[in-house]
């Protein structure tokens, strides 16, 4: 029966990883695109890291990924940049993949 406890703590532990690491990624491509967005509306500096931690904070309001897509699609459209739903899509999809590198690379 020990071994039967031993495998199921660890697959427990797995997953319990997993989900970190998941979780990080997505932190890490929301920031990733909070910076990409504050430059396309012209922010520099303190102010692009302040636009980058509310995307994170945006993620928090739901599960998926249509929290942070509504703020920075209207974030973007507010500032007059004109991109589409495919575009931005896009990068998100594009910016998890570089997200996932750097979380699995820094572990």
């Amino acid at each position: 029966m020990s071994g039967f406890n031993d495998r199921e703590k660890a697959f427990e532990d797995m997953f319990a990883h997993d989900e970190a690491l998941k979780f990080k990624a997505l932190a890490r491509r929301n920031k990733l695109l909070g910076l990409w967005v504050a430059e396309k509306i012209g922010l520099s500096g303190a102010e692009a890291d302040d636009y980058a931690k509310s995307v994170v904070r945006a993620d928090l309001e739901e599960a998926g990924d249509e929290d942070v897509f509504r703020k920075i699609s209207g974030d973007l459209s507010a500032k007059g940049v004109g991109l589409s739903e495919h575009q931005i899509r896009r990068t998100m999809d594009e910016l998890l993949a570089t997200a996932v590198s750097q979380v699995k690379s820094e572990a």
